[in-house]
């Protein structure tokens, strides 16, 4: 798989969006998909996928903690494409048995208990939706964070042993923000109170000028700031 690997991403390395969408049609993934949860980036994809109707599963992951912001814009994305969005939900008894033993805050505890939330709301859905998939689709960018600056278009995702595909790698914010605009897609209205990098609201914040984009999230934490659906990815 990584010599697959490594083909596709010195096939895909020139292309523009829209073509790498064509060149991928050519792949031979049956079940690709793409998950978001209604940012900036996962916008873009969003209206390509949804407005050129391509047969990609579109899904997210409702954690039960997101802002009100964020399902307005779920909501409103549906309206405009008129397409449905795969839904996936946490295990109602995960999250009882969570809350009821360390309570509805644990995440500010300490990392461990942080990465017990996410893995529970976040984690283990994402394994259900993606238990049948073969390419998954993301709308991570190298500029998001320290972190992901060696992302490449293609990686193979130990975690969920499939391939990964990240078609806005080299965007910048600004590129991002401008075919947003171009194409009048809908946007979390957060965006307009310096929040960049939204997630559950009570791990979410405004950034301050000049602090890295995912500096809002779990900002009481100074580790790498990931939830544990994007870990494991290796070129």
């Amino acid at each position: 798989m990584p010599e697959d690997i490594a083909q596709l991403n010195k096939k895909f390395a020139s292309l523009h969006l829209k073509e790498a969408f064509e060149a991928l049609a050519s792949e031979q993934f049956k079940n690709p998909a793409f998950s978001t949860s209604f940012g900036m980036e996962d916008q873009v994809i969003t209206h390509h996928i949804l407005s050129n109707k391509l047969p990609i599963t579109v899904f997210t992951l409702d954690t039960g903690r997101l802002f009100e912001e964020t399902y307005e814009v779920f909501n409103s994305t549906k309206k405009k494409y008129g397409a449905s969005i795969l839904t996936y939900f946490p295990d109602e008894k995960d999250i009882e048995k969570l809350i009821t033993t360390k309570g509805p805050f644990s995440f500010y505890n300490d990392v461990e208990d942080r990465k017990e939330c996410c893995h529970l709301r976040k984690v283990k859905p994402l394994q259900r939706a993606l238990s049948k998939v073969d390419l998954w689709i993301t709308g991570l960018r190298a500029e998001q964070s320290f972190a992901r600056q060696q992302l490449n278009l293609f990686q193979y995702d130990e975690t969920f042993n499939l391939i990964k595909f990240n078609p806005l790698t080299r965007w910048t914010l600004k590129e991002v923000k401008d075919y947003l605009n171009k194409h009048k897609v809908p946007q979390n209205k957060l965006h307009k109170k310096d929040y960049v990098s939204i997630g559950c609201a009570p791990c979410t914040r405004p950034i301050q000028p000049g602090e890295d984009i995912r500096a809002g999230r779990w900002w009481w934490e100074t580790s790498k700031k990931e939830c544990g659906l994007h870990l494991t990815s290796k070129a």
